[in-house]
């Protein structure tokens, strides 16, 4: 990653990314590429773990099947794999793209077709950084053009406000800003620094208390006229089921990666939708098939957020930035062409 802006939070510094990419071929030659953007200490998947699920489990059961039966693949590879929702997701993305390239048409349209097209507007990631560097990237994050950031907290209560309102004079008070504790406040500490973040008019807190606390996220919630959003504590669509029966928050943070693939990321946008929540696509600063299967998303989910933006931000953290998908006005376009849509 660009070392003037690789994430630093509450799971630690991320200034290298690993990734495994996955090519599936069919008969005639036709090709798709998947993404499994792997990290430890978020799925618990390495490079040398997600190439032996995918190499010695998951691709020689699939060899022969059709790469459009994307639900008996994602039911195949669930009775062969506990986990792994990262090498799945790059194994099921592979399929869509490559059936999608087959048939000639985007790989939304394998999966019910576009609720919408166009950019998906977009928030910038800033690590928890001493305070005056922190506002050295949210002047980056303008300066290139984006409308909305968020900022890792979850360190320690003090300079993690301290970074924040640094952040929020650098941008002023119109600019959204919104703050992310990759679980590393305790309830205590969430609300000790609530009324701060409110006097800060902080548009979200993401993921404040460790994974699977839903009903101290509940507690949080009732406190606080914030939205609290969910990110490590939905891996599953149990997890959205155990989420939406405790009101443990306002915004689900979703993506194929952490889901396991679109087909369960849709799954779980549909409880968020009859329950009456909205959406986000989250990030692990994936590369261009990873985040063009994230669009393909966001144009598929049917209550995507218009007020909260999404984290489709990966490319723009690494040397070169994104070279097969677009990025201007603040957002990022849903690819057109067949398959996940990457023209390179």
């Amino acid at each position: 990653m660009r070392p003037d802006l690789a994430i630093v939070s509450a799971a630690g510094a991320h200034p290298v990314s690993d990734f495994v990419f996955v090519q599936a071929t069919d008969a005639n030659g036709t090709t798709g590429m998947g993404e499994a953007t792997v990290m430890p200490v978020w799925s618990g998947e390495s490079q040398q773990s997600a190439q032996h699920a995918i190499n010695a489990i998951l691709g020689p059961a699939l060899i022969g099947h059709e790469a459009t039966d994307l639900g008996a693949a994602g039911d195949l590879m669930d009775r062969l794999l506990i986990g792994n929702p990262f090498s799945k997701a790059a194994v099921e993305m592979a399929l869509l793209d490559l059936a999608g390239r087959a048939l000639g048409v985007p790989a939304s349209t394998l999966l019910g077709g576009r609720r919408r097209s166009g950019p998906v507007r977009l928030k910038f990631s800033i690590g928890a950084f001493p305070a005056a560097e922190a506002a050295r990237v949210a002047r980056h994050a303008a300066g290139i053009g984006l409308t909305a950031v968020k900022v890792k907290v979850g360190l320690d209560v003090k300079t993690d406000l301290e970074r924040v309102k640094a952040v929020r004079d650098e941008l002023g008070p119109a600019f959204p800003v919104g703050v992310d504790a990759n679980g590393g406040w305790t309830e205590a500490e969430t609300l000790a620094a609530i009324p701060a973040l409110e006097k800060l008019d902080v548009l979200m807190l993401e993921q404040p208390l460790r994974r699977g606390d839903f009903a101290g996220s509940a507690r949080i919630r009732s406190r606080t006229r914030i939205p609290v959003m969910l990110d490590e504590s939905i891996f599953t669509v149990e997890d959205a089921l155990a989420a939406v029966r405790s009101a443990a928050c306002d915004l689900i943070s979703l993506y194929p990666g952490k889901n396991g693939g679109i087909v369960k990321s849709l799954t779980i946008a549909n409880i968020a939708a009859a329950s009456g929540l909205e959406c986000v696509i989250g990030s692990n600063l994936e590369m261009e098939p990873g985040t063009a299967a994230m669009l393909t998303l966001a144009s598929l989910v049917p209550v995507l957020s218009q007020s909260v933006p999404h984290d489709i931000i990966g490319p723009l953290y690494y040397d070169g930035g994104p070279q097969c998908l677009r990025y201007e006005s603040g957002g990022a376009w849903i690819p057109e062409g067949p398959g996940l849509g990457l023209t390179s």
